[in-house]
């Protein structure tokens, strides 16, 4: 083989040999490239249609700039953000205490709330509720069991509709015990509430046994101060009994704050106590102890200084703000039998659904309870007259019958909670008794209704 021509092949098929090794190389590189390509799109399409949850916490931290650009919590305010600029809690003349008044407590909340701004969306719906008890254990064998379940009830009904709880069990004021000491609570409350509107007190022995009922707070737009009562029976009879101050809404405001001071000074701080009581007792005849108690104070006032305080008291009688128990006691098993039959014809309101919306679903069975009138579920069940603690009672009936009471309200209550978590109690005088409920319960009777 002639010499030039081998080396011409030879160099000719390394030329060869090296074009198709980077034309096989680019080919693969271009196959890789296409391949990675593709998955990358693949990947972006999978994770847009079916994106990764997220399971750890997410920690947020005050930014230098946090004053002008609050960092929110997952409550929607920012929690951890208390600026250095003075407000009331920094005037050392504030005091808590119920003897000790407290003046331009509106420009001292506005001002709070201008440092805070996290804080102003939602504040006129805004609700502390307060509830408490005495600083020692019972003397009834039952009585911190029954005041147990009756503060876990206020719990449940406030964790739905997002009420903050404040339960107390000192007197504030060593003068201030039994029904008056609520007042230094509620004067405590306010001020270290400035965020909140409402302040609500309800009584140690009342329990909410409508879970899904929300207070109509447009409607108290223009009130300082809501309780259950009834004009004609303060105006027209002066009767003892025409209001119930063991559960009332008062808003956070100077006009409350002046009412407190007003209220309490007919209790034992005030050096006419004895004196209030004998002007009680000549004043309404069917008040039954000498003593100056809160309820009848309220009412002297409301009576006596009627432009003062009318216009800015809305006597609420048009639900259950507070119901007497002896009267709604047996009403329960008729009022579970009608929801039911409710729920059978319409299956929106049997289906099973997170506890955090449930607000919506009483939204929608509001619209269904218009027919059913009396029906409806009492608000709040008062055990006037039944003290759980100490175990004293009204002699117009017996301890056990209170106790009884108390139990069959708290399971009638407790099942509208149970069954967020899938299970009832099947007797409501008995506690211990829990069923799980079955799927699409109740079962619907023939035809569904509409849906």
């Amino acid at each position: 083989m002639n010499p030039d021509l081998s080396h011409f092949q030879s160099s000719a098929m390394a030329k060869l040999r090296s074009r198709s090794f980077w034309s096989h190389l680019s080919d693969a590189f271009l196959f890789f490239a296409a391949a990675f390509l593709a998955l990358v799109l693949v990947w972006s399409f999978w994770s847009y249609f079916t994106p990764t949850p997220n399971f750890l916490p997410t920690f947020t931290h005050p930014s230098s700039n946090s004053k002008n650009n609050p960092v929110e919590s997952g409550f929607g305010v920012n929690l951890k953000f208390d600026p250095k600029d003075p407000t009331f809690y920094d005037d050392p003349e504030m005091s808590y205490s119920i003897e000790k008044p407290v003046k331009d407590w509106d420009g001292k909340r506005k001002e709070w709330l201008k440092h805070h701004p996290s804080f102003t969306a939602g504040a006129r719906e805004r609700i502390v509720l307060v509830t408490g008890s005495q600083p020692k254990p019972c003397k009834n064998p039952v009585g911190d069991h029954l005041l147990l379940r009756l503060f876990k009830n206020k719990v449940d009904y406030c964790r739905i509709h997002g009420c903050d709880v404040f339960y107390n069990n000192l007197l504030l004021h060593p003068k201030m015990k039994s029904f008056w000491a609520k007042f230094p609570i509620v004067k405590a409350a306010m001020l270290a509430h400035p965020e909140a509107e409402w302040i609500w007190w309800v009584d140690s022995d009342a329990l909410f046994t409508d879970m899904e009922f929300k207070l109509p707070l447009k409607r108290y737009k223009n009130h300082n101060l809501v309780v259950n009562g009834w004009p004609e029976l303060i105006y027209n009879k002066r009767s003892w009994t025409s209001l119930n101050a063991g559960v009332f809404l008062v808003r956070n405001c100077q006009w409350s704050m002046d009412l407190i001071s007003t209220w309490s000074n007919m209790g034992p701080i005030s050096e006419d106590y004895e004196k209030w009581g004998q002007i009680q007792r000549s004043m309404f005849k069917d008040k039954l102890f000498p003593e100056s108690d809160d309820q009848s104070a309220l009412i002297y006032l409301l009576y006596k200084e009627k432009e003062k305080y009318h216009d800015h008291i809305y006597l609420e009688k048009e639900f259950y703000f507070q119901g007497y128990w002896v009267d709604l006691i047996g009403v329960y098993d008729n009022t579970t039998e009608r929801y039911l039959q409710m729920e059978r014809k319409v299956a929106r309101l049997r289906r099973r659904h997170a506890e955090k919306v449930s607000e919506q679903y009483a939204a929608f069975r509001e619209e269904f309870l218009k027919e059913t009138g009396k029906w409806k579920r009492p608000f709040i069940t008062h055990f006037t007259g039944c003290e759980p603690c100490s175990g004293n009672h009204n002699q117009k009936y017996d301890g056990e019958s209170c106790w009884e009471g108390m139990v069959k309200a708290l399971n009638f209550a407790d099942n509208q909670i149970l069954r967020n978590y899938g299970f009832l109690h099947s007797d409501l005088l008995d506690s211990s008794t829990v069923t799980e409920v079955p799927f699409d319960y109740p079962n619907p009777t023939d035809g569904e209704g509409f849906s």
